[in-house]
């Protein structure tokens, strides 16, 4: 038997970080959404205890590095299954891009596995096993428009959800390490977007508030290593975008638009100076 799911990417329409805990992790206070931009995982069960993972991309690493193996072989000796995995996956997201890319691998592989495996564990124990592998990865078990806080474990899905929008993104050519970024991390100068009024947008379906309160904690610590984030960022916003924002620690710009017209606009324009764009969907 197989099973295929669909690993969505997810950007951040909000993202802070109000403290450190005394073990170093970040609290995390984010508003995250998924896009209709996704990589493809195929899974298949296999007699053998090992797991193996594939994939299109030569950017990928296919072993232990790999977050949906992590997520494998986690299940696998939470519950002491005792097959393997064959894990393919269609990679379309990015890699080390503030997409989610890896843990959305991740939370596919587990949501396939749970069901070959019959570990039949439900949804909200399946994102809590995900927080060992990657802090996105609990939401990227859910997959749909929620505040997250914590260390990552704690997904409030929104209901009301986003009203459908279109979003344009540009990745610069580099790849940014998070972890790099998280230990430049100086709370007494860090600015705070307001995460209550991106909820609030939300919630009244304001797309001007929307727009208007989006901001990342985190931009500034990587537009200081990378300045090619700070000019997309500018070159969106000439070219037409409300508002340009980082999703994660980066490298990724996008912009929000309730007009598909304006979107195209924007898209057309950014991928002339930014070859790796994309005009996608909120899902």
């Amino acid at each position: 038997m197989i099973v295929v799911e669909k690993a969505a990417a997810k950007v951040n329409l909000g993202l802070d970080t109000p403290f450190r805990h005394a073990d170093g992790q970040p609290e995390w206070d984010m508003v995250m959404t998924s896009i209709d931009l996704a990589d493809y995982v195929e899974v298949r069960s296999t007699d053998s205890k090992s797991i193996v993972v594939t994939s299109n991309s030569g950017f990928l690493p296919n072993d232990q590095r790999n977050l949906a193996f992590q997520a494998a072989s986690l299940l696998q000796r939470t519950f002491k299954v005792k097959h393997g995995a064959h894990i393919k996956i269609q990679k379309n997201i990015p890699v080390a891009a503030g997409l989610g890319g890896g843990s959305s691998d991740a939370a596919a592989a587990l949501r396939a596995l749970n069901q070959l495996w019959e570990t039949n564990l439900p949804i909200d124990e399946l994102a809590k096993l995900g927080l060992k592998v990657d802090s996105d990865v609990p939401y990227c078990v859910y997959s749909k428009t929620a505040h997250v806080t914590g260390l990552g474990e704690q997904v409030k899905v929104l209901k009301p959800a986003l009203k459908p929008v279109w979003i344009v993104l540009a990745k610069p050519n580099v790849s940014v390490s998070t972890p790099s970024i998280l230990r430049q991390l100086n709370y007494d100068i860090l600015a705070h977007p307001n995460i209550g009024d991106i909820l609030a947008a939300i919630n009244a379906g304001d797309h001007q508030q929307l727009v208007t309160s989006m901001g990342n904690a985190l931009e500034p610590i990587s537009v200081h290593r990378y300045p090619e984030i700070q000019q997309i960022k500018e070159r969106m916003k000439g070219y037409g975008a409300e508002t340009a924002v980082m999703s994660g620690t980066g490298p990724t710009v996008f912009s929000v638009f309730n007009k598909e017209s304006r979107a195209q606009r924007v898209f057309n324009s950014i991928r002339g100076f930014c070859p790796e764009a994309y005009l996608v969907r909120s899902l």
